[in-house]
């Protein structure tokens, strides 16, 4: 799995994506915000994107969230998470470590984590700065 230098664009196409899929009005999400605004800071190799599916329900595009928080993470090779997280660090943590080692198989992306891919790629710098963890 290549790693993207903190120099090169925040979309670069071969970034790997960490997007949290939330919802403002929940309360476990707030609490987690906090915890994954850390852990993006000290892994700045990856692209951490916060999502409010409501908010930005035209980026979220197709995909349906059951359960608050979820998480998606995906690289050009792949989805190698995407559902529901314990919000705690520790969960987090790992699921990153994961990612690190490459020990997270990667699965064919579906269309509608496709287009959220293509989305947030494709949102305006300004926008994404102000998303991106």
């Amino acid at each position: 799995m290549p790693n993207v230098s903190p120099a090169e664009p925040f979309a670069a196409p071969g970034a790997t994506w960490v997007i949290c899929l939330c919802a403002a009005w929940c309360g476990v999400c707030r609490d987690y915000q906090a915890i994954f605004r850390q852990l993006a800071q000290s892994h700045p190799t990856f692209r951490f994107v916060w999502l409010d599916v409501e908010d930005q329900a035209e980026l979220v595009g197709d995909i349906d969230v059951e359960t608050f928080p979820s998480l998606l993470m995906a690289d050009a090779q792949g989805t190698r998470f995407f559902g529901p997280v314990t919000p705690q660090a520790t969960a987090l943590l790992s699921l990153i470590h994961s990612l690190q080692n490459a020990s997270l198989q990667a699965v064919p992306q579906t269309p509608a984590v496709r287009q959220l891919l293509d989305a947030v790629r494709g949102a305006p710098a300004h926008w994404i700065r102000l998303q991106a963890m």
